[in-house]
C-alpha cells in the first residue's frame, strides 16, 4: 500500500505562492508534491496522481521562452485546474484565445459564480449577489475558452474568470484561491480535491510516523546510525524517530559551539540524555570555536569558519562510533522544492548552516526522514511521537547560532551581554502569552555604542536591537505587531539587568526586502 495514500502532483510555473498550494492541499490530508512545469509526461504517469494542479507564474503564455508544459498532459483523463497561468496555458494549448488585458487585475476583486457545480460548491449562499472575494494577479485575460469548455464564473475585468471542460474534469482559474485573500479558496481547493479528484483524506503524521518507523527499520537494519543534534525541532523530531526505530543503534552527537541560548546546553542534555532516554554523545568545543571567529566580522566567513569547524569536529566523534554507516538529518520538503523547482537553485544570500555538506565528507548513508513535510507538519509529527510542547514550538535557531546575532567580532564578553539580553525577550514573551503567535523572537547585538545617562553618570555603552517576526514558512515575514507595554517591558529589564546595555531599539522591517535574520 502506498504510505500517502492519495496523491496530487503540482506543477511549478514560477508563482511566488506555489508552496502555499501545496499547504493548502496538505491541511486537507491530502498528500502533494510539487515538479518542475516541464516534468516528462512517462515521470507524470508514474507520479500516479489523482489530480494535476498547475501553478500560477510571472510570465505571459504569449511570450516567446514562456514555460509550456506538454500539451499531452490534458488528455491523460487526469482532473486538472489551473491556476491564473495555469489556466491561461491550458486556454493557449487547448484552441483558446488569451490577450494582453487593457486593464490588469491585481489585488481583491469580486467574482460572481455562474454554476455552483463542482469546483464551486457549497458556495451559493453568501456571495451570489454580491460575489465571491477573491485575489486576482494577472495582466492578461482570457477572450475565449477552448473548445468544450464553457464559462462557470466572471468579474469585472475578466468575463472568463473561471472555465471548465464539459467532460473531461479540466478546470482553470483566474483567481488565487490558495491566498488568505481569498476566503472562499480553501473550500474551492477541497471541492477540486474531493469532488472533482474523489482524493480521500488520509494523510495524517500519525499515519506518516507509522510508516517512517517502520521505513527505518528496514533501511538501518542492524547498522548503526548517527544524527546531528542540534536542540531544534527538525533534529529533534529526526532523533525522535530513529529511536523508537532502532533504539540503542542510534546515537545522537550535540556540539556546543559556544553561540548557543542561555542554558540550552543543559537543557537539551536533560531532555534526550535523561528524559527521553536516548543515546547523546556532548561535545563542549567551545573554546575552539572561539578561537577560530577571533578578530572575524565578515558574516559570511563566520559561517564557513562554524560550518567548516563543526564538520571536524562532528566527523571525528562520528568516527568513534563502530559500525556507524548511516547519517540522520532533518532535510524538510521545502529544501527540497528550492532544487527542484523550474527556477533551480535561488541566488545566495547568506550561506545556511547545517549538516548538508557531512554526507560528501564523511561517505556515510544519508537518511532524511522529514523530507516529505513542511515545517508545521514537523511539528505535528514531534507532538505525535511525544516530545514536550516547549520543544516542538521552539523558535528556529541559525546553525551559527549568536554568532550572526553578533554585529561585528564575536567575543565572550558580547557573547555574554547577548544571551542576557536575549533570555529577557523569551522570558517576556512567554509571560505574556506571545511566544507561540510568532515564529521568532530574538535579541540582536549591535556594533555601535550610544550616550546615556544612568543615575547622575554619563554611559557609553552598547544598543540591543529586538527582532520579532510573525511568518509561516520563513520564506516571507512580516514584523510582530507587539503591545507596546510588553516592548517597554523587555527594553527597561534589558538596560537596568545586562550590564553594559544602554539602549534598546525595535526591528520594523518586513522579508522582503529585509532577512529574518541581520547575518
Amino acid at each position: 500500500m502506498d504510505i500517502h495514500g492519495d496523491r496530487i502532483l503540482i506543477l511549478d510555473f514560477g508563482s511566488q505562492t506555489t508552496q502555499l498550494i501545496a499547504r493548502r492541499v496538505r491541511e486537507s490530508l491530502v498528500y502533494c508534491e510539487i515538479h518542475p512545469f516541464n516534468m516528462p509526461l512517462a515521470e507524470v504517469r508514474e507520479f500516479k496522481a489523482k489530480g494535476i494542479i498547475l501553478s500560477g507564474g510571472p510570465a505571459c503564455v504569449l511570450d516567446e521562452g514562456a514555460p509550456v508544459c506538454d500539451a499531452e498532459l490534458f488528455y491523460l483523463r487526469i482532473p486538472i485546474l489551473g491556476i491564473c497561468y495555469g489556466m491561461q496555458l491550458m486556454t493557449h494549448l487547448l484552441g483558446g484565445e488569451v490577450e494582453r488585458a487593457d486593464k490588469r487585475e491585481y489585488g481583491k476583486a469580486q467574482l460572481f459564480i455562474d454554476s455552483f457545480e463542482d469546483l464551486f460548491y457549497g458556495l451559493d449562499g453568501a456571495g451570489e449577489q454580491q460575489g465571491e472575494q477573491v485575489w486576482m494577479s494577472h495582466g492578461d485575460k482570457i477572450n475565449l475558452p477552448p473548445p468544450e469548455f464553457g464559462t462557470i464564473a466572471h468579474s469585472g475585468n475578466s468575463p472568463v474568470a473561471a472555465m471548465r471542460h464539459g467532460g473531461a474534469s479540466l478546470y482553470g482559474v483566474q483567481f488565487h484561491p490558495e491566498v488568505v485573500h481569498t476566503p472562499s479558496g480553501a473550500q474551492m481547493l477541497k471541492n477540486f480535491l474531493f469532488r472533482v479528484c474523489g482524493c480521500k483524506p488520509t494523510w495524517t503524521m500519525k499515519s506518516f510516523v507509522e510508516s517512517t518507523v517502520e521505513s527505518l527499520r528496514q533501511a538501518i537494519g542492524s547498522k548503526r546510525v548517527v544524527c546531528a543534534l542540534s536542540g531544534g525541532v527538525d533534529s529533534s523530531v529526526v532523533a525522535m524517530l530513529l529511536h523508537r526505530a532502532v533504539g540503542s543503534q542510534s546515537t545522537c552527537i550535540f556540539v556546543n559551539n559556544g553561540l548557543l541560548r542561555q542554558g540550552e546546553a543543559e537543557e537539551v542534555q536533560q531532555v534526550f540524555r535523561h528524559t527521553l532516554r536516548i543515546n547523546l554523545n556532548y561535545v563542549d568545543a567551545t573554546e575552539t570555536f572561539l578561537s577560530r571567529l577571533r578578530g572575524v566580522v565578515d558574516p559570511e566567513q563566520k559561517r564557513k569558519i562554524i560550518g567548516n569547524h563543526f564538520i571536524e569536529i562532528f566527523e571525528a566523534e562520528a568516527n568513534k562510533i563502530p559500525g556507524a554507516e548511516f547519517l540522520a538529518q532533518g532535510t524538510l520538503y521545502p529544501d527540497v522544492i528550492e532544487s527542484v523547482t523550474f527556477k533551480g537553485p535561488s541566488a545566495t544570500i547568506k550561506t545556511h548552516h547545517n549538516v548538508g555538506g557531512l554526507p560528501a565528507v564523511m561517505k556515510l548513508q544519508l537518511i532524511e526522514p522529514l523530507r516529505e513535510l513542511f515545517k508545521d507538519e514537523v511539528r505535528r509529527v514531534g507532538a505525535e511521537l511525544g516530545l514536550p510542547n516547549r520543544l516542538i514550538q521552539r523558535h528556529p535557531f541559525p546553525g551559527p547560532g549568536l554568532a550572526i546575532r553578533i554585529l561585528g567580532e564575536v567575543t565572550r564578553e558580547r557573547l555574554d551581554i547577548l544571551r542576557q539580553a536575549d533570555a529577557i525577550v523569551m522570558e517576556e514573551m512567554e509571560r505574556n502569552g506571545l511566544y507561540e503567535q510568532v515564529w521568532q523572537a530574538f535579541g540582536v547585538l549591535l556594533p555601535v555604542r550610544t550616550v546615556g545617562v544612568m543615575g547622575d553618570e554619563r554611559t557609553y555603552d552598547q544598543v540591543i536591537a529586538i527582532r520579532i517576526v510573525e511568518s509561516v514558512d520563513a520564506m516571507t515575514a512580516d514584523w510582530a505587531r507587539v503591545p507596546y507595554e510588553v516592548l517597554g517591558k523587555m527594553s527597561n529589564r534589558i538596560i537596568n539587568e545586562v550590564k553594559g546595555v544602554n539602549r534598546v531599539v525595535y526591528d520594523v522591517s518586513s522579508k522582503p526586502p529585509s532577512t529574518i535574520e541581520w547575518e
